[in-house]
C-alpha cells in the first residue's frame, strides 16, 4: 500500500488511460439503459498539481500540460473535462472523470485500499448519491461487486504494479469478471518497460479463452529498459462499437503531442482475442 499516484498524476500514462476511458464511458451513455462503472484501484479521485509530490515528479508537465490547449480532434473531450476539473491546478483521476459523465440513473463504485486515499475519496464524493466508495482490496472486489444490477457497464482495473505478479493478477481478474459478468466492458491498464511482460500478458489473456480483446499501446521511447516506464497500454474486452478506430486516432494524437522524437517511439492497436 505504499504507492501514491500524486507523484505521477497527469503524466503520459494517465493521458492514454483517461482519454480512452472518457470515450468508453461516453459510448456507454449513448444507450438509454443505465450503466455502472467499477473502479478497482480508484486512488484519491483528484490530485493537486501544485503539491510537493506533484512538483517533485513534474510528470504532468510532459503529459496533461501539453494537452490543455486542445479544443478539436480525438483528445478534445478529455482535455475539456480536465480543464473543467481545474487543470492545470488540479488533475482529475478516473473517478472524477467518470463522475462527470454519469447521468442521474448511472452509478460509480470506487474501491481503494490505501487509508488516506480512501478517506480523500469518501470526502470528495460524500454528497453524490450516484457514487459509492469501498475500502477493500480491488481484486477481491471483482468477485464481491460483480455482476452489476444494471446488467451493463465497465470494470476498470488500474493496479499500481508495485508488487511482483501484477500482470498475472490482472489476467486472472479479467477472467473472473468474464465468467461472472459476460457482457461487461473491461479496461485493464498496464505498464510497458520492456516488451516481454506485455507480450506474456497478451498471451495469457488469449489462452484464458477471453473473447473480443483489443490492446491500445503507446510508447515514447524504445521499450527495452526494464527500470523505466517507456510506455503503457490499455487492454479492453467487449469494447463498444468503434473503439478500435477511435483508439487509433487517440494514440496518434497523443504521440504527436507527447512524443519527443526519441528513437523507437510509437503506438499500436492490436486485437489480442477475436470476437
Amino acid at each position: 500500500m505504499n504507492y501514491r499516484h500524486a507523484f505521477h498524476a497527469g503524466n503520459f500514462a494517465d493521458c492514454l488511460k483517461h482519454s480512452l476511458l472518457v470515450w468508453i464511458v461516453r459510448a456507454l451513455g449513448r444507450k438509454p439503459a443505465p450503466f455502472r462503472v467499477l473502479d478497482t484501484h480508484a486512488g484519491a479521485g483528484a490530485y493537486d498539481l501544485g503539491s510537493e509530490a506533484a512538483r517533485r515528479g513534474g510528470e504532468w508537465q510532459a503529459g496533461i500540460g501539453r494537452l490543455l490547449g486542445v479544443t478539436e480532434g480525438p483528445l478534445a473531450d478529455y482535455a475539456a473535462l480536465a480543464r473543467d476539473s481545474g487543470a492545470p491546478a488540479r488533475y482529475p483521476g478516473s473517478p472524477e472523470l467518470v463522475r462527470a459523465l454519469l447521468r442521474p440513473e448511472d452509478r460509480l463504485v470506487c474501491v481503494e485500499l490505501h487509508p488516506e486515499e480512501h478517506a480523500a475519496l469518501r470526502a470528495r464524493f460524500r454528497a453524490d448519491p450516484r457514487v459509492s466508495v469501498h475500502r477493500r482490496d480491488g481484486w477481491e472486489a471483482l468477485r464481491a461487486l460483480t455482476p452489476f444490477p444494471e446488467r451493463r457497464g465497465l470494470v476498470l482495473m488500474d493496479p499500481p504494479f508495485e508488487r511482483p505478479g501484477e500482470f498475472e493478477r490482472l489476467a486472472e481478474g479479467l477472467s473472473v469478471v468474464a465468467r461472472r459478468f459476460r457482457g461487461a466492458v473491461q479496461a485493464a491498464w498496464y505498464p510497458i518497460k520492456h516488451r516481454a511482460p506485455a507480450r506474456a500478458f497478451h498471451a495469457a489473456v488469449e489462452a484464458s479463452g477471453l473473447r473480443d480483446a483489443v490492446a491500445a499501446e503507446l510508447w515514447l521511447r524504445e521499450p527495452t529498459d526494464p527500470a523505466r516506464l517507456n510506455g503503457c497500454g490499455l487492454l479492453v474486452t467487449n469494447p463498444p462499437w468503434g473503439f478500435e478506430a477511435e483508439a487509433r486516432g487517440v494514440l496518434a494524437a497523443l504521440e504527436g503531442r507527447l512524443g519527443a522524437g526519441e528513437a523507437g517511439q510509437g503506438w499500436a492497436v492490436t486485437r489480442v482475442a477475436e470476437e
